[in-house]
């Protein structure tokens, strides 16, 4: 009975959270603030679940800090994401030979 209650708990909080600002605001939104806010949420979100899984994803967080700078710098030169991704994967192989 405490799996369902759990479950049915779970599934109307997620609910409420995706409802609600249906439901909430009806005209567009005017605020320069709030606009540039709600512009900035999916980027934030990404980086917030991408950039932990970089540095815990190897056998040391170092390669991971390495690779992470190592591909931050290439994708202000300009590179790819393939070759970024490449570059990176390999800067953790040779890292995590030599730690």
């Amino acid at each position: 009975m405490a799996a369902y209650i759990s479950i049915f708990t779970a599934f109307f909080v997620s609910y409420l959270i995706r409802v609600l600002p249906l439901t909430l605001i009806r005209k567009p939104i005017e605020n320069r603030f709030i606009k540039s806010f709600l512009y900035y949420v999916p980027y934030v979100t990404l980086s917030v679940m991408t950039f932990p899984a970089i540095v815990q994803a190897t056998n040391s967080p170092l390669a991971g800090i390495a690779a992470l700078a190592v591909g931050v710098i290439l994708s202000f030169v300009g590179a790819g994401l393939f070759p970024v991704a490449c570059v990176c994967c390999a800067v953790v192989f040779v890292m995590e030979l030599f730690i």
